[in-house]
């Protein structure tokens, strides 16, 4: 007893299935390709420079992070305790300083935006952060360096 078996009643074989299932892919891959668009940001142009800082941070033996004025080295504040984001931020940093070499002599440059925006900027190695993309919480840890730093002198006219 031969039976033959038709293939003309089994799934896929049917000529709209096919076209159904390529449209559906074709859907997909239109989908994704859109979503992935979207998420696109095109950087925006600085602000004018309202203020900026030369800061050097250091780590303590007692594990506090003290800031340095670069010019003076004087020490202007410390952060105590665990410090999350100001210590992820300077560990990035200077990770890529590692990366190329280069040493934690080199100062950081903080630089506030007449547009209220704060940007941790590494020189020595063109790295840079905008601080404001993290929420006003952990852009305040920064941003409160401004009004600790001593203004500058004037020399006196005698």
């Amino acid at each position: 007893m031969s039976q033959s078996i038709s293939n003309n009643h089994l799934p896929g074989q049917h000529s709209l299935t096919g076209w159904i299932f390529v449209g559906f892919l074709c859907s997909v891959l239109l989908v994704v390709g859109f979503l992935r668009g979207q998420g696109v940001i095109t950087p925006q142009e600085d602000a004018p420079v309202s203020w900026q800082l030369s800061l050097r941070f250091e780590d303590r033996p007692n594990g506090d992070v003290a800031v340095l004025q670069a010019q003076n080295q004087m020490e202007i504040t410390r952060f105590q305790g665990e410090q999350g984001f100001v210590r992820g931020t300077l560990r990035t940093l200077s990770r890529e300083r590692m990366r190329r070499g280069i040493g934690s002599g080199p100062a950081f440059e903080l630089i506030g935006h007449t547009d209220s925006r704060l940007t941790l900027l590494d020189p020595a190695t063109g790295a840079r952060i905008d601080l404001e993309s993290f929420g006003p919480t952990n852009m305040s840890a920064f941003a409160q360096l401004q009004y600790l730093t001593p203004l500058p002198q004037k020399a006196s006219q005698e």
